[in-house]
């Protein structure tokens, strides 16, 4: 599976910013796709998944309520928009696909490049 993300930039705290990952296509065993992000010294970070059909998704608690996944079957992309960003949201952002219900950045075998998203207080 080849990933490429798009969509960081820098924004005020307070805006909004989708992010893209482009997948060229899915195996058997890349059940889920995933958004983890990483800042320097940092450990990469999960932040939402989503099942291929969109009907499962996950978020970390940091997220919730202000990041919303999702995901288009037919141009194979999924989707991150994140609201209410907070500077602490400053990161690169990574998508990724993987097994159905891991959060461990270990058990994710395909990387996008990382698309980096900086809030500005």
């Amino acid at each position: 599976v080849q990933l490429q993300a798009s969509g960081g930039g820098l924004v005020q705290a307070g805006d909004s910013l989708r992010l893209s990952c482009a997948s060229s296509g899915r195996t058997f065993s890349s059940t889920i796709m995933a958004w983890f992000r990483q800042t320097p010294g940092k450990e990469r970070e999960f932040v939402s998944s989503t099942t291929w059909t969109g009907s499962t998704t996950a978020y970390s608690d940091s997220v919730k309520g202000r990041f919303t996944i999702s995901i288009n079957n037919l141009k194979s992309t999924v989707y991150l928009q994140m609201n209410s960003l907070k500077p602490e949201d400053t990161a690169v952002y990574y998508c990724a696909a993987g097994p159905y219900g891991s959060r461990w950045s270990s058990d994710f075998t395909s990387w996008g490049q990382g698309t980096l998203v900086t809030v500005s207080s």
